[in-house]
């Protein structure tokens, strides 16, 4: 196997949950409130390298995942297997794994979803949740639906929908259309070359990619019917970075709208890629907001 990217003091360990087992990278104090950094498409781990040493530097527990399908992690066949209450089931199983009541969720992209979904279902087992450029699922839909300029935004999900093909093009393109969006779609610099070269590492396990795609392919899937209980409980930040070419800022605003107690941080000069950029900014915020200041 080849060695996991090196962050400042972190371990390694699979864990079983769901019936999967699930990669993570573990840092800080193994006393200290625990966190859970849920990394989205087309991430992994590596993708919290900035924020796992900032918050194990200020007394938490970091676990940060690679979610079901994403590098080290299992990939179940099917399309089914990816559906957003058993990617959030696999959240709450490390969440049982922590030992603790209630953690604390931070997710970027589709982590973002997965943890609106949780503060949404299990809003008791999370203490308080910060997201990053991820919209409330039912803003997204409604907006998928409605938004003629989110619709232009979202091109490459009906993409993804495609049996094979997307995945088929990206190995014989041996990656540079991944790398290249991520470059694009970032401020200058942000992603090295030494970050992709870790990417192609991760989007090349066995069966990763496709398995990567089955979350997207999984939104044909009705979602099952949440628990009416109006707005979301579980103190929320929204830090979006307003530069998002996948994600209008207009599902900011009526996102935080759906939290009982909701802080929106719109960073002007950042894209969906706000924690790359922006490592200090974001950093100090959430560890204040986790703080509870």
């Amino acid at each position: 196997m080849t060695p996991e990217p090196e962050v400042e003091n972190v371990e390694h360990r699979e864990i079983a949950v769901n019936g999967v087992r699930l990669h993570v990278a573990q840092a800080g104090p193994e006393d200290g409130p625990p966190v859970l950094l849920l990394h989205g498409f087309p991430d992994f781990w590596w993708g919290w390298r900035h924020q796992i040493p900032a918050l194990a530097r200020a007394g938490f527990r970091v676990w940060a995942p690679d979610q079901r399908g994403y590098n080290r992690s299992d990939k179940p066949r099917g399309i089914a297997a990816y559906r957003i209450d058993v990617l959030a089931a696999d959240i709450l199983g490390l969440i049982e794994a922590t030992g603790r009541d209630r953690v604390h969720l931070i997710g970027h992209d589709w982590g973002g979803a997965v943890a609106w979904w949780l503060a949404g279902t299990h809003p008791r087992r999370v203490g308080r949740m910060v997201v990053l450029n991820s919209p409330h699922n039912a803003v997204f839909r409604e907006n998928l639906r409605r938004n003629p300029r989110q619709m232009l935004r979202s091109w490459y999900i009906l993409f993804f929908q495609l049996p094979w093909l997307p995945e088929a093009l990206a190995r014989a393109g041996r990656w540079r259309g991944v790398a290249g969006a991520l470059r694009k779609t970032s401020r200058p610099g942000t992603f090295r070359k030494a970050d992709i070269q870790r990417y192609r590492r991760a989007w090349s396990e066995p069966g990763a990619y496709t398995a990567m795609l089955n979350w997207y392919r999984a939104l044909r899937f009705k979602p099952p019917t949440l628990p009416r209980q109006g707005r979301i409980p579980v103190p929320t930040l929204l830090v979006w970075g307003a530069r998002d070419v996948f994600l209008g800022r207009e599902m900011a605003a009526p996102s935080i709208a759906l939290c009982k107690q909701g802080e929106l941080e719109l960073i002007e000069e950042a894209t969906h890629w706000v924690h790359n950029e922006e490592p200090d900014r974001v950093n100090q915020r959430i560890v204040a907001f986790l703080r509870g200041g």
